[in-house]
């Protein structure tokens, strides 16, 4: 049975209670020590915003499996469409056949990605071995070596997309030599500008930095391949750049020959409110990045890049298991659930979001920022507002003690907290969940 929001969160044990318990013992004698488990919640089972763990405790999910379940929890439409395929063919490899769901996902992708150049795609497992392919796709295209990146980016962590992430030192650390020329520069980030100036008197600093110095000084405009961005940077802290910085990033690689690559493997498929979050500054990327919530939780990713650049001859690039046609039936009922009506939700209930978090932040001085787009949500949790030092152990103790009553939420950046629910929740479990967060932030901060 399915419950209702009404009843949710509902916590009938603390966890881990001790079927909760049992699974994590027996999980943690044999599963990688590397995965970064922030609560112990072992879930049984999920549906729409809410999950239910071993115990029969019910939690209200504000993080859809890190932006992947787009459309919540086992959709009836998107498992319907799972089991009917399942029925039919699970696996013949794309990079050596032909069958419908490929074919199809295909042109849907072509046609609504950003701007109107003809796309043609690349099928791929998860959003690094997407940024794999945009990585090898823009050297084979330009014949050119070197990536610009960004700090604070995350772009995955195979050694190529590694090479480019620049979010926590631990996800680096004992991995080089990584990938070769590859160089970081600043994001647009002006609540943090990494280059201590105030926007807009910044003349947009952290573009021009690369004509007025990199270029001049250390790297060869000319021999830089592609610079790859995430349109909102996710992992380093839900950063919205400036209104202008896309489009001037966007003209400094068309006045270079570099290609634009843009990361939506996090921001992408309705989580802003437009299909990609690009579209919010009008800018036309070369390569698109896409998984997470392409498939609503299967495993699949994309890369979509204008035609005329995917140049590459056959045997280049492939992979056996990308565009499995099980997830790829999954992704075309996911896009046409975004597009009935999830992403117009997604802006509404955002907005509704932002506000009610602002509404918070006016209460709580431990909120310095709220900021983001459609339902891609930080809220920068500080120690002091002037300063804008970062609260790193406070934004864990109120983790913890969401966790506690029954919110689930998800930390970025230094000591951001992320708010990347589903597309189809609602303002009634917004308003569940900032009565949870109000509660918790007045246990660890102090009132303004």
């Amino acid at each position: 049975m399915t419950p209702s929001t009404q009843q949710v969160p509902r916590i009938v044990t603390p966890a881990p209670g001790p079927q909760s318990r049992a699974l994590i013992d027996a999980d943690e004698r044999f599963v990688s020590p590397s995965y970064t488990r922030f609560y112990p919640l072992a879930v049984k089972n999920a549906h729409g915003l809410v999950l239910e763990d071993m115990d029969g405790n019910l939690f209200l999910d504000f993080t859809a499996g890190i932006a992947v379940c787009a459309t919540g929890h086992c959709h009836p439409r998107v498992v319907k469409a799972i089991q009917e395929q399942a029925a039919k063919l699970i696996h013949i490899c794309g990079a050596d056949f032909y069958y419908p769901p490929l074919r199809d996902l295909a042109r849907k992708l072509a046609e609504i990605a950003p701007g109107k150049s003809p796309k043609r795609v690349l099928f791929t497992n998860s959003g690094a071995e997407a940024i794999e392919g945009a990585i090898k796709l823009a050297r084979y295209h330009t014949r050119r070596q070197h990536i610009i990146a960004f700090y604070g980016a995350f772009h995955g962590r195979t050694m190529g997309a590694l090479s480019l992430t620049a979010s926590k030192v631990s996800q680096r650390r004992r991995f080089e030599p990584l990938l070769p020329e590859v160089t970081h520069v600043g994001y647009g980030n002006c609540y943090r500008c990494p280059y201590n100036l105030k926007y807009p008197s910044c003349a947009l600093e952290c573009v021009t930095h690369l004509e007025k110095k990199l270029f001049k000084t250390t790297l060869p405009a000319e021999e830089v391949a592609a610079i790859i961005v995430e349109p909102i940077q996710g992992e380093g802290g839900y950063i919205v750049p400036p209104p202008e910085y896309h489009k001037e990033l966007k003209a400094l690689t068309e006045r270079h020959g570099i290609l634009y690559v843009a990361d939506e493997v996090q921001s992408g498929i309705g989580r802003t409110g437009k299909m990609w979050a690009i579209d919010h500054w009008g800018v036309e990327p070369d390569i698109v990045c896409s998984a997470k919530g392409l498939a609503s939780g299967l495993p699949l990713g994309a890369m979509i890049a204008k035609a005329d650049i995917m140049d590459w001859d056959p045997g280049a690039h492939a992979s056996t298991f990308g565009g499995n046609p099980v997830s790829c039936v999954a992704a075309l009922e996911t896009i046409a659930l975004v597009e009935e009506g999830l992403m117009q939700n997604a802006a509404d209930v955002g907005a509704f979001l932002i506000g009610r978090l602002r509404e918070l932040a006016a209460r709580h001085a431990l909120i310095g920022d709220v900021r983001g787009l459609g339902l891609m949500i930080g809220a920068d949790l500080v120690k002091d507002r002037q300063t804008r030092e970062g609260a790193p152990v406070e934004r864990d103790a109120v983790l913890q003690k969401c966790f506690s009553k029954g919110l689930v939420l998800l930390g970025c950046g230094e000591s951001s907290i992320r708010f990347c629910p589903a597309l189809v929740v609602t303002r009634e479990e917004v308003e569940t969940a900032i009565k949870i967060l109000d509660a918790a932030l007045s246990e660890v901060g102090i009132k303004s």
